[in-house]
């Protein structure tokens, strides 16, 4: 995204962790995410016997949100989801690759939200009733200094905010985390890429310490 902004002259902006999104911007936004990027994932699964298929949270109202904070931009919060056109793939056996692009239900035609990802896969995986929720990081899971944390509960997680632990890309999602937790998933991981078939592998995040069964 920012290597693509770059190259037509736009600046990429950050607050929180989260990318600042001009009307300009979001075109970039569906080109990459829902273009080259989704397509590319697609292809990737393919190549390995995956049965996939590119999708965005546009088609089908899949992913509806509204401007909550306008230094954003066209950012959108307040998500929700209607899984139909998910259940459908996954019922024809298709794996759903989805671009975290949502419809703006404020805006009478409907237009376009860039969304963060992990919130995005926060509302799906509460619309479709999933028992976890697995945010893939660029390290291997939520670190307390060198130390990769097993478990975290809600009282780990504003330590390690208050402490200043957390911060940038990682505190965007333990907001996502906790957002999926509130909405009643019942367990978020948070992990590298072996953690989508490494079920043990990262953070596991729970509302409360008590063992999950």
């Amino acid at each position: 995204m920012s290597a693509v902004q770059r190259r037509l002259g736009l600046v990429p902006a950050f607050l929180g962790g989260r990318r600042v999104t001009s009307e300009a911007d979001l075109d970039v936004v569906r080109m990459v995410l829902s273009g080259t990027a989704n397509k590319r994932i697609v292809a990737q699964l393919l190549g390995v016997g995956i049965h996939a298929a590119g999708i965005s949270g546009e088609d089908g109202w899949l992913l509806r949100a509204r401007v909550t904070d306008p230094r954003m931009g066209r950012v959108g919060g307040d998500i929700t989801a209607d899984p139909a056109i998910v259940v459908a793939l996954l019922s024809a056996g298709f794996t759903p690759v989805i671009s975290p692009v949502a419809r703006d239900v404020a805006a009478p035609d409907g237009a376009g939200l860039n969304v963060n990802g992990d919130d995005a896969a926060g509302a799906i995986a509460r619309a479709l009733g999933a028992e976890e929720l697995v945010l893939v990081a660029d390290v291997a899971g939520v670190l307390d200094g060198p130390t990769v944390l097993s478990t975290l509960d809600e009282g780990g997680v504003r330590s390690l905010i208050e402490r200043g632990v957390a911060t940038g890309g990682m505190l965007a999602k333990l907001d996502a985390a906790q957002r999926a937790l509130d909405s009643g998933v019942p367990a978020v991981r948070i992990a590298g890429i072996s953690g989508i078939v490494e079920r043990d592998a990262g953070t596991r995040i729970t509302k409360s310490s008590a063992p999950a069964h």
